[in-house]
């Protein structure tokens, strides 16, 4: 028998992270230890306390019935959490929606609010959920660069006039995936004006908010006056916590669109298992020391890579937040083939940034999911490799 596939199947490409998947193991097959630095994946558990909170709840036998949505409870921990954190108020009956992790909001909210041939705005380079949740939707996306010279901020001037006045979606991520940049409270309100003045939808993919470095505070895009009126947050504890199995997460903002996508989700699941709604409440009540210990990890883990990756040649440019090191690989090289030969002459996996888009090319993501001693090695590794050779690329901010 021949089985069919959709014409939405057959739009997907073989995912990057595959690909590497693949040549990794036949590495590994040939009996050539990897360090894999591609995947943004914690590699840490949640803290005992969370676990602990989950052990007793998964115990209790009442636990285990549909949940539909999130608890009552659960809403208002994260109304505690964002008015501690951001000075931000919202109402817990109509402004919050419950998601099976952010990638679940993500590629479920297009198909909520656009039609066929509809016009989204995309980063570029960007997390590659964003693009699937373009196809899924059939819907165009346009892609805003994420260029150096402009601090990886979306030029939102250089949109022209007649894509803007069609557009009914931006989609926006600080501290951003794959390039870890941080927004200002000046963008942002750029953005409000923009998307009140074309009448689009702003969706924020806050997922890296606790993770920000050297004593800068991260901004909530719903801080900025005006932006509840026309956006949506998302957020989620899989990287805050360590949580990212659990696939707990949620989204705020306007109760149009909260409402909307709650009428969606409410015909394709039955709602977060209620021990991990339970674990979730206790880990935004409960953990902000937590929050604070594993944000200086990151930052520490980023200090050794950096610091040793310069001093090999490479200079990399020191991210100010997330669980990423966005470097610039040397001329010649295509970001590809680049991640190809670190595999192949150091045993370390990295992502080139052509997979997050057009304007990646030139990049490649290291993700920060090793230890301070594997990161080390990982340097090492890279110098042994010979791919530098002393030449210095000067990146540095």
């Amino acid at each position: 028998m021949i089985i069919p596939t959709s014409q939405l199947m057959q739009s997907f490409e073989t995912s990057i992270f595959s690909e590497l998947a693949a040549f990794k193991q036949a590495k590994i097959q040939q009996g050539i230890q990897m360090i894999d630095l591609s995947i943004g994946s914690p590699d840490l558990p949640p803290p005992k306390f969370i676990v602990d909170a989950l052990v007793e709840s998964v115990k209790d036998p009442k636990q285990y019935g549909y949940t539909l949505k999130g608890t009552t409870s659960f809403n208002a921990a994260v109304l505690s959490f964002y008015e501690k954190h951001y000075g931000v108020t919202f109402d817990p009956k109509s402004e919050i929606v419950q998601l099976m992790g952010s990638q679940d909001g993500l590629l479920h909210l297009p198909m909520a609010l656009v039609d066929q041939d509809d016009i989204i705005l995309v980063p570029d380079p960007g997390y590659t959920a964003y693009g699937d949740a373009v196809r899924i939707a059939k819907a165009k996306a346009y892609t805003m660069p994420l260029l150096k010279e402009n601090n990886f901020l979306p030029n939102l001037e250089n949109i022209p006039a007649q894509i803007a006045e069609k557009a009914k979606m931006m989609i926006l991520n600080f501290p951003g995936n794959p390039v870890p940049a941080l927004a200002n409270r000046t963008f942002f309100e750029k953005v409000v004006a923009f998307a009140k003045k074309h009448n689009i939808v702003v969706v924020h993919d806050f997922a890296y908010s606790e993770l920000v470095f050297d004593g800068e505070k991260p901004i909530s895009f719903l801080e900025i006056e005006g932006a509840k009126d026309i956006g949506v947050e998302f957020n989620s504890l899989s990287k805050s916590y360590n949580m990212a199995g659990c696939r707990i997460a949620y989204m705020i903002g306007n109760a149009d669109i909260v409402a909307t996508l709650a009428k969606l989700k409410s015909n394709v699941d039955y709602g977060v298992f209620l021990p991990i709604q339970n674990a979730a409440i206790v880990a935004l009540l409960e953990g902000d020391s937590f929050l604070q210990e594993n944000c200086k990890r990151y930052e520490a883990r980023r200090d050794v890579l950096v610091d040793g990756l310069r001093e090999i040649g490479w200079d990399v440019a020191r991210p100010p937040a997330t669980m990423f090191v966005w470097a610039e690989i040397p001329a010649g090289y295509s970001s590809k083939q680049f991640a190809y030969d670190l595999i192949e002459k150091a045993g370390v996996v990295v992502t080139p940034g052509s997979a997050f888009g057009e304007a990646g090319e030139g990049f490649v993501r290291i993700a920060l999911v090793q230890s301070e001693d594997v990161l080390k090695e990982a340097v090492r590794r890279i110098k042994q490799s010979g791919i530098f050779n002393g030449s210095m690329i000067n990146n540095s901010n």
